[in-house]
């Protein structure tokens, strides 16, 4: 297996930690989005989360073509794509009304939550994607908890704003 793909696949090493590894995968995405957004708002989130996508399928087929196994537990470049994707929901509002991305620190710790939990219980369509055999699966799992965790973060956002408020 090629350095690149076993850099990218770990993000950097970080899927060697232990325990709970997609865990610290999810983790070190909140700063790495905090750094896109702050660098280029949401466009240049959403982008990253797109190329993340793209190199994490690549890299997912030639650590799973080395004789990683389908899903090795290494692998964590699917949880930052799919965290980055449940920090959407706070990019896209803080980027459009101009609001400082730290002041939505209730919606981090909210994507944070939701997606892990998505990711770790798979409900429905997410464990429908996970039990595919391939690279494909491996990310397209945490792009529908990723999307679930969104849509969490928006509904807790509006519960706050609309009922509580």
């Amino acid at each position: 297996m090629s350095a690149p793909a076993r850099l990218i696949g770990t993000v950097f090493g970080v899927g060697y930690l232990r325990p709970a590894p997609g865990t610290w995968g999810s983790l070190v995405a909140l700063p790495g989005a905090w750094a896109l957004h702050t660098l280029g708002g949401f466009p240049l989130l959403a982008l990253a989360t797109i190329v993340a996508f793209m190199l994490g399928l690549w890299a997912t087929k030639a650590m799973a073509a080395a004789g990683s196994g389908h899903d090795p537990s290494e692998i964590v470049i699917d949880e930052v794509v799919g965290q980055w994707i449940a920090l959407m929901a706070i990019s896209y509002p803080s980027w459009s009304m101009g609001i400082d991305i730290t002041r939505l620190w209730p919606g981090w710790i909210a994507g944070f939550l939701l997606f892990r939990l998505f990711d770790i219980t798979k409900p429905g369509p997410v464990g429908w994607a996970d039990r595919r055999p391939d690279a494909l699966g491996v990310m397209l799992d945490d792009v529908i908890a990723g999307v679930l965790a969104a849509i969490g973060v928006m509904a807790l956002a509006a519960l706050y704003h609309v009922v509580l408020i």
